[in-house]
């Protein structure tokens, strides 16, 4: 019943780790940076977290783990990128970042000091907290991004490119995106209609379903129309995560006309019990699984034009 697009294996443990945790983290200020100028080679910056800090105009050792999306956008290749225990990178990103070597996403201190960064860029707040900035500080300038409940991968692209004075860089970018994500939902409606999807992540035999306004569920529902299948509603008001726990019962009520794998197992029993047979769009063989050379997991400018275009070739592809 599942149509495969390349399917390898989970990344299970780091994946866990980091999605139903660290990407939860941060506070709700919506206070943006602020730049001061001071000389030619320097700037003066506020970050999310009201930390005032000298950066070079032009760094040259930038280490952004878990951000890399955003800086290879904005044509900044770090000098080390983000990994989960050994092994796990943001494989849709690895025609950028060829030969980079990796650093665990938790940034322990003498590894960050080894790349001799001139600027960090850190993606959650709680990756600093007790004295880890003031550690931090001590090798390299550390700007805290935007993140938590509420930021938008538009709203940290753009901070990122306020830092690297590459605002019209971003803004292009995010202009450029909301054009195709517009036009495809125009397609979508005139090929379809009003048609309903969740996305599912499946692992040692458990389903997590992404929330209704966290990462692609924001782009499917709100971006490109897709309505919202009620279990995916209801999971989604307690949400404190992207990924969340759906249980058989709820799996088995998951009115879906479309389904979309992440990263699953490929053999999982639970393909076989009735909840997920009965399911609409497992019933109509209408399900597009896509494994970790996609982007499904993550956010960013790059990963939300790939998944455009996941969603332009799975389901108009297949009308």
């Amino acid at each position: 019943m599942i149509k495969k697009k390349n399917f390898t294996a989970i990344l299970a443990a780091g994946f866990i780790l980091f999605s139903l945790t660290a990407c939860s983290t941060g506070t709700d200020s919506t206070a943006s940076s602020t730049e001061t100028s001071t000389d030619a080679s320097t700037k003066e910056v506020t970050d999310y977290l009201d930390h005032t800090l000298t950066v070079p105009t032009n760094p040259k050792r930038v280490i952004g783990t878990y951000l890399e999306d955003y800086l290879v956008s904005l044509d900044v290749t770090p000098v080390a990128q983000w990994t989960v225990g050994s092994g796990s990178v943001l494989s849709y990103l690895q025609d950028y970042l060829t030969d980079i070597p990796t650093l665990n996403y938790d940034m322990p201190y003498e590894d960050v000091l080894s790349f001799e960064p001139d600027l960090l860029f850190v993606s959650s707040s709680d990756l600093v907290e007790g004295d880890k900035y003031t550690q931090y500080s001590q090798i390299a300038p550390t700007y805290v991004v935007e993140n938590g409940d509420g930021v938008t991968w538009e709203d940290t692209y753009l901070d990122i490119a306020s830092v690297l004075g590459k605002e019209e860089q971003a803004e292009t970018t995010i202009a450029q995106y909301q054009t195709d994500a517009e036009e495809l939902k125009n397609e979508l409606t005139d090929a379809i209609g009003e048609k309903s999807i969740a996305v599912l992540w499946v692992t040692n035999n458990s389903a997590f379903v992404v929330a209704e306004n966290r990462a692609s569920g924001t782009l499917l529902y709100e971006d490109l129309g897709f309505q919202v299948p009620n279990v995916v509603a209801e999971i989604s008001e307690s949400a404190t995560a992207d990924w969340s726990a759906i249980s058989t019962e709820a799996l088995a009520e998951l009115d879906a006309d479309y389904l979309i794998l992440v990263d699953s197992d490929e053999e999982a029993a639970l393909y076989n019990e009735s909840a997920w047979q009965n399911i609409p769009a497992v019933a109509n063989n209408q399900v597009f699984s896509f494994d970790s050379n996609h982007s499904w997991q993550y956010t960013g400018p790059i990963a939300t034009q790939m998944m455009l275009n996941d969603v332009r070739e799975a389901i108009l592809g297949a009308e």
